[in-house]
């Protein structure tokens, strides 16, 4: 259990900073995906929680 919920934030993070660099946001207004650690923490966070379902 444990090394799903590690490789569950480690690969959030990861496609949340992919999801950063490919769509982003490009004005800078969107809270989320206008900076990219707030993308990989999100994502991290969403891969934690999907990782710790299994």
């Amino acid at each position: 259990m444990t090394i799903h919920m590690i490789i569950g934030t480690i690969l959030g993070g990861v496609l949340g900073l992919l999801y950063y660099k490919l769509v982003g946001c490009p004005n800078g207004s969107c809270p989320i995906t206008s900076k990219a650690h707030r993308t990989a923490i999100y994502g991290a966070i969403l891969g934690l929680l999907i990782g710790a379902s299994f």
